[in-house]
């Protein structure tokens, strides 16, 4: 009697994991060809600026690959995955080094996340850090790599990462921090962009640290030899 309820509870559990999975691939697929209006990060984040204020909304306009500047291109690949054109999805020696950064510092300092990874779970996950979260970003990760371009991966995660509060996509952006287009992004504003991204919300309220001016300075010297898709 106890190995069959075994055996149904693994068909279950079989049986669960196969639908989330064709759930996930669903909208891989549909994302594939249909620009995202929104993302799940982008729905947490909404939710939690209309806890403060019932009326806020996110400010985000999806624009074009060809109408993203090179600068800032060039910028986010240098500051956020210099393998990205090469890497099938995750870069190894930077989390390799990520981890021996944590260990240093005894805290989670660095992540060694790709960009693919980034979007996955910018896409359809939560900023949990737990097991569960992890491998879905895996699996998230490895269906893009698979079904879509490079091209198509950056186009998608260059429209959707926050950039500050309630700021999202590097339309929004420009204007919110310089009052031009994506298109328009100069070097110097594109790597001060890039700079920001891992922690935008604090950067779009601290915009004068000093950190955030050497960071800005480092990647311009990174960016031409910034390989883009």
């Amino acid at each position: 009697m106890l190995a069959r309820w075994f055996r149904r509870l693994l068909l279950l559990l079989f049986a669960a994991g196969f639908l989330w999975f064709l759930w996930l691939l669903g909208w891989v697929l549909f994302w594939g060809q249909v620009n995202p209006g929104s993302t799940h990060f982008m729905d947490l984040r909404l939710a939690e600026l209309q806890l403060k204020d019932p009326q806020a909304q996110l400010r985000q306009q999806w624009v074009p690959y060809e109408r993203i500047s090179i600068h800032l291109k060039r910028a986010i690949i240098a500051a956020e995955d210099a393998k990205f054109v090469d890497h099938e999805g995750f870069d190894w020696d930077g989390i390799q080094k990520a981890i021996e950064k944590n260990q240093k510092k005894g805290r989670y300092a660095a992540g060694g996340s790709t960009i693919s990874q980034q979007l996955a779970k910018n896409l359809l996950l939560t900023p949990s850090k737990t097991f569960w979260r992890k491998g879905n970003e895996v699996v998230i990760t490895l269906m893009l790599e698979h079904l879509w371009s490079k091209r198509r991966i950056f186009e998608v995660y260059l429209n959707v990462i926050e950039w500050g509060d309630g700021v999202f996509g590097a339309e929004a952006a420009a204007h919110h921090y310089y009052d031009i287009s994506a298109a328009q992004l100069g070097p110097e504003q594109a790597a001060r962009l890039a700079a920001m991204v891992p922690n935008p919300r604090f950067y779009d309220r601290n915009r004068e640290k000093p950190g955030l001016a050497k960071k800005s300075a480092i990647l311009l010297r990174r960016m031409p030899a910034a390989e883009v898709p």
